[in-house]
Formats: C-alpha cells, structure tokens, sequence
C-alpha cells in the first residue's frame, strides 16, 4: 500500500501506512511533529492506535470480538475461565499437561500471607470493595518481589491471578462483618470464588452447578476486550516500567468509573428505579431522548459496537436460562427485555446504534447469583485480569515500546509577569 500524503502550510508530507492481518489501515503519525512540528488532534484516543497487538480483535461494524483469533461465541460457552486466561497470556490454547500444570498452579496460590489478611482490618466496614481490591492488589508488591521477566515473573502472574479471587471475596465478607474463608486448592477457580464468598463455617457449601457454569462464562466475557480505558492505563502505567502489581492495581482504578466497568452496577440501580417508578419504562426511553432530562439510559451503546454487542447476546440467552435453572424470577429482567425491545425498533436508538451492551445483562446474572450490586465491578475485573496481564506483557516484550507520552494543543494564557502577593 502506498504512503499517505498530508499537505500542511504547502508542504507535503509522505507518512507510511500499516495494515492489520484483519485489513485494519492506520497512518503513522510516529515522526509528523519531527518533520513537520505538528501533531494530530484526537480527544479521548477514539481514532489513535496506540499499539500494535495480537490478543484480541473487535469489528464494531460487524459485532465481531476474537481472542487470539478465537471467537467469542464459541470461547465463552465451550472454554474454561483458566484456559483462557492461559490462552490471552501465552498465546495458545494449553494442551492437556499445560492446562494441568497451569491449574495446579494457581491452586497452590490461592491463600493470602497472613499479614496481608491484617490489612483488612484497616479498611471501615463501608468500604466499597473496588478500592479494597486495588489497595490489596497493589500490596502484592511489598510481598513479592516485583520482576519484570523470567520466571519470577511468570510466577507473580500466577499468584496475581489466583489471589484476585481471594482478595475479591474476603473484601465482600469484609463489607458483612463475617469471618474470612480460605481457599480450597482441590476447587476450580470459579468454585473456589463461590465457596469463598458464601460458605458459612461449620455448613457445607453446595456449589450449584448452573451458578459455577455462569460465573465461568461472565469472566470469559469480560477477559478482554482491546485498548478501552481500563487496558490503556495498564499499558500506560507499565510503560514507565512499573511493576506487574503497580500495573494491575492502575487498571482497576480505571475500571471502577460508572463509564466503564461500573456501567453494570449503573444498569441495576436504573432498572430498579424504573420499577420502584411504577415499572414506566417508556417514560424513561422518552426522557432518555430528551437532550435536556439529564437521564442516561445505561447498558446502551458502545464506544466500538455499532451493532449488536456479541457479548450481549450470549448473557441474553443464558439470563432466561440461568434463572429458570434456579427457579427464580427477577420483575428487573422483564423491565431490561422491554427496554431491549424499545432500543431495537424505535427510530431514536436504531439510528444511533443504540443496542444493549455487554454491562445490560451481565448484572442480572449476578443478582441471580446472590453477589451484590456493589461487587459487580470487582467481578469485571476479575475477568478482565488476564487480558490485562497479557497486554502489559506483550507492551513489555515489544522492542519498539517506549513510555506513552501523549503531546496536548495548550490554549491557556500567553507569557505574564509574576506580580507578588503584596501587590496584586
């Protein structure tokens, strides 16, 4: 493909043209400012390619979402959530002694150092659980030597992952006032998050297999999904050669926002306030149209869907079927299917691509699952962990990476004499 040409002031430039395996085009801008001393203007990255990457594929467009060239249709329903972590971090599907030594693994790193468990002593009992994570997270690092490559590195990514469950469910027994539970290292990871999180001493707990099997294909759904804010931050962080756990912990943080992974517990609290309204809502669609109602109809639209969100299909499908299997109604599930079928045929939404997304369901399921609304965000980065283990690793290994430094158009005042305090 030929060079891209850019005439700036009466000169033109010839900047060179990438193409992704997928057909995707990119101009690279890498030496514009050098040559020319200026730069692209380009709010919230929405048409900058920050990197190049071999881990996940997304075709808005299309609706098309590929892990390693996997797709999602068949990853979440037929893969296990530890394959796919193995999967996104290494590359390739494990085969079968991979797979095992890959479990095992995690299985033996399950537990917290004691002195780690002191820590959630001094977090209030209102603490909501996504800070809990991220501090905890970020606290692996004074425990474990924060390496960068080799083996210990290899074994850092083992204990971040088997540890976030364990993190995750202790800030949930935390928020209850109950007693820790440890982590059984003959459990998978999805038993072992469940077991965690509602097993009571003294009381066996029996794991419904229509709950493990759900939780499963959530974490999958959510284990990666190409540069959005949450994976950017990571790269970003990471660029500076700050550590796996630094890295990790700077991701959550992002996450958290209501725009991002925060969006599903956003979608729950609508949903009950529409029902808490008298079950209305056509009067919520009509005001979410209203430009100046300030009402935002969370769980629609994609910043890259502009059709229908893959993701949301499958959860579609499994929330009649989980909660059929659990013998349970939820009236909010009703309220989301009537609000689906308004975005899918109102001519509001059909032309502004307003379909259901990935965050629409996902918190039905967890309220049929028993998990609270304000550890629906935790449960997004649970999942999300993988994918952003093998970003970070894949921006480190990258010979041509170097520290993000984004350039800005400064529009603030011109050079001004320093007046001192007692003359101003």
């Amino acid at each position: 493909m030929e060079n891209a040409k850019l005439i700036l002031n009466g000169k033109e430039y010839d900047l060179p043209v990438l193409v992704g395996t997928e057909g995707e085009v990119a101009v690279d801008i890498t030496k514009l400012r050098a040559q020319s001393g200026a730069i692209t203007f380009d709010p919230g990255y929405a048409n900058t390619g920050s990197c190049k990457s071999e881990i996940t594929f997304i075709d808005g467009d299309k609706g098309i979402l590929r892990y390693r060239g996997y797709p999602i249709e068949e990853v979440a329903i037929q893969a296990k959530f530890s394959e796919v972590c193995y999967l996104l971090i290494n590359g390739e599907l494990p085969n079968e002694k991979q797979s095992h030594a890959f479990t095992e693994q995690m299985r033996q790193h399950g537990r917290l150092h004691a002195d780690m468990q002191k820590f959630y002593e001094g977090f209030p009992g209102s603490a909501h659980p996504m800070p809990i994570l991220s501090s905890m997270v970020a606290s692996l690092g004074t425990h474990y030597q924060d390496t960068t490559e080799g083996e210990d590195l290899d074994l850092n990514i083992i204990r971040l992952i088997a540890k976030a469950k364990t993190i995750a469910a202790f800030s949930y027994r935390k928020s209850l006032g109950e007693p820790y539970v440890a982590p059984r290292p003959d459990l998978s990871y999805t038993e072992d998050f469940l077991h965690m999180m509602f097993s009571h001493p003294g009381e066996e707990y029996e794991i419904p297999k229509v709950m493990n099997n759900a939780l499963n294909m959530l974490l999958i759904l959510h284990a990666d999904h190409e540069q959005n804010c949450s994976t950017s931050a990571v790269r970003m962080v990471g660029s500076s050669q700050a550590g796996l756990f630094a890295s990790m912990s700077a991701g959550i943080g992002a996450l958290s926002g209501q725009l991002h992974g925060g969006a599903n517990q956003k979608v729950i609290q609508m949903l009950q306030m529409i029902r808490e309204d008298g079950g209305n809502y056509q009067k919520y669609v009509d005001m979410a149209k209203d430009k100046n109602s300030g009402f935002l109809l969370f769980g629609f639209g994609h910043r890259v869907y502009k059709n229908f969100d893959p993701r949301a299909r499958i959860l579609k499908t499994a929330c009649d079927r989980v909660l059929s299997e659990l013998g349970m109604e939820d009236p909010l599930l009703d309220l989301a299917k009537n609000l689906e079928e308004v975005a899918l045929h109102d001519e509001y939404f059909v032309a502004r691509k307003l379909y259901p997304n990935v965050d629409f369901y996902s918190g039905i399921l967890y309220r049929a699952m028993g998990i609270p609304t304000n550890m629906f965000t935790v449960m997004f980065a649970l999942g999300r962990m993988p994918g952003w283990i093998a970003q970070w690793r894949e921006m480190r290994e990258d010979p041509s990476s170097r520290i993000q430094r984004p350039r800005q158009v400064y529009t603030g005042a011109n050079l001004r004499k320093f007046v001192p305090a007692e003359e101003r």
